[in-house]
């Protein structure tokens, strides 16, 4: 996936020397969370958060508070989910892009990243959401996978979605079957599971079966 249509350069990155107050009134005309600062050459040399920028005295210069710039960015050929990690680390709304001599070649915004997440198969394509978990030093990806193939089942995607108390929580997005078979597979690897995002018959059968034994208990 090629990433270099979506790097936004219409706001250039303030230079340091430039005034404070420059800073600020940018901070007041947009919605970033972080502007981008550079030298003369265009070499980044960070971000400012905008909290920080407003405590800041508007007649410095900004190279006295370079102190405070927030060394983040991404390089031109990062992958895009390691730019949206990078995003969350950051808790930026934009990232700046640097070629690999560190020069900086705009920045992308957070939307736009997030838009080609919800455009990959794991979302636009049809099947159901499987949400498992099993002890951290136990779970494996290839024994998830070899659960959900061996029922049939074609593996859209598959995420860590939590890890506490070492355990492990994977969310899976399952294609061309149902999930039932899938789910008493994973039961039988002693994978708890979480949610279904289809009729887990195995707990029907169970309702079921208890209903029954209260009717026969109450006769």
């Amino acid at each position: 996936m090629n990433l270099s249509e979506y790097i936004i350069n219409d706001i250039k990155p303030l230079k340091n020397k430039s005034k404070v107050s420059d800073l600020q009134l940018l901070f007041n005309q947009l919605t970033f969370s972080h502007i981008p600062v550079a030298n003369e050459e265009n070499t980044f040399l960070g971000c400012f958060f905008e909290s920080d920028a407003h405590c800041f005295d508007g007649d410095k210069l900004i190279s006295e508070y370079t102190y405070a710039l927030e060394d983040f960015f991404v390089k031109d050929n990062t992958l895009w989910l390691d730019v949206l990690e990078a995003f969350a680390q950051n808790s930026a709304n934009i990232m700046p892009v640097l070629n690999e001599n560190n020069v900086y070649l705009g920045y992308y915004e957070l939307n736009d990243i997030i838009s080609l997440f919800s455009e990959s198969p794991f979302f636009f394509e049809a099947g159901g959401i499987l949400v498992v978990e099993k002890g951290t030093s136990d779970y494996s990806f290839s024994e998830i996978s070899q659960i959900v193939e061996s029922n049939d089942g074609k593996l859209l995607g598959a995420f860590v979605s939590k890890m506490k108390n070492d355990v492990t929580q994977v969310t899976l997005k399952i294609g061309n079957t149902g999930l039932n078979e899938i789910i008493q597979t994973f039961r039988r690897y002693s994978y708890n599971i979480v949610s279904g995002h289809e009729e887990d018959s195995y707990i029907e059968s169970l309702k079921d079966r208890s209903d029954y034994l209260n009717k026969y208990l109450n006769m």
